[in-house]
Formats: structure tokens, sequence, C-alpha cells
């Protein structure tokens, strides 16, 4: 297993957690949309809630296409483009609510934006990379783990009603 990381913070936690747990991954600190020789082509890259804080997404996404085998699996898991701001407004209104979804911005977090794009800017991109969807989920919290968090994370039914993810799995032809 190959794991690519760009930021010094996270490449160095990855490899003490490596060292610490010797689970027999290969760390590697580069930029995603410039990978360098990873020794592939793999059967599966995953990419989980990665390329929605990549800036320059679509050759991060044809690079890890491009290091699959023929057959080769692409998942990728984004916050769901429709619910993003699904917590905040629900507790605000008690209801979901969206009024730019069609458009690209950036999202301001904590350390670093985000950024929204529609559904159809990932799937259009996996089409033009000539990939073959195999999979769509859009899972929901369980109503038992809502329950048990209602009282110290007030909005949480949201979650149950609303998807918080979006989880895709391409084949590459």
């Amino acid at each position: 297993m190959t794991g690519v990381e760009p930021t010094d913070t996270m490449f160095g936690y990855a490899q003490e957690k490596e060292r610490a747990l010797a689970q027999g991954i290969a760390y590697v600190q580069a930029d995603l949309t410039r990978l360098p020789d990873l020794g592939g082509p793999f059967d599966a890259v995953v990419c989980s809630m990665v390329l929605a804080a990549v800036p320059d997404w679509q050759p991060a996404m044809r690079a890890c296409v491009q290091a699959l085998r023929p057959g080769g699996r692409f998942v990728f898991s984004v916050n769901h483009p429709a619910f993003e701001q699904l917590l905040t407004t629900w507790r605000e209104h008690g209801a979901y609510r969206v009024d730019r979804y069609l458009e690209e911005y950036a999202i301001p977090q904590t350390y670093a934006h985000d950024f929204h794009r529609p559904l159809s800017a990932y799937l259009n991109e996996l089409a033009a990379l000539g990939c073959h969807l195999r999979e769509l989920a859009e899972p929901g919290l369980d109503p038992r783990t809502a329950r048990a968090a209602q009282d110290t994370t007030p909005g949480i039914e949201s979650y149950v009603h609303l998807p918080n993810f979006l989880i895709a799995a391409a084949e590459r032809p």
C-alpha cells in the first residue's frame, strides 16, 4: 500500500504512525497533481475526502486514474456537494438551505479552504477520463447514532435525513 501526502505535518504524522503500527504502508510526500513514479500500476486508488480540498482537482483526479491498471478501481469521497453546510443551516433554520449549488467556490475552513463543486463536475470528469461509474453512495447517519449524540451535537438528526457524504467508485477501462 502506498500513501501520498503533500504537507510536512501530515506526512510526518503518517510516517510516525507507520513506524508505531507497522502496517506496511509506504508514504510518499508529493502533490497529487504531480505524482512521481509510485511503482504502479495499482489495483485500486482511494481518494478519501481529498478532491474537495485540492484547488486544481482535475489533474489530481487524472493522476489517480492514470495510476490504475486497466480494470482498476478509483474510489473517492467528498462531503456531499448538495449538503456541505448541512449541520450549520439545519441548526439555524430547522431544515437545509442551499443557494449556490451550481457555482464553484471556496469554502473557508479552520486551516485551509475546501472547494464546492456540483456533483456533475466530478462525474463528468470521470467520464472525460474514460472511467465507468460502478457505484454511487449517499450514506445517511444511523438514527441510533444520532439519538446517542443529540445532547452534545444539536442538529445531528439532519444527517439521518440528508446525506453528509458522497462516495463514488469507478473503473478504469
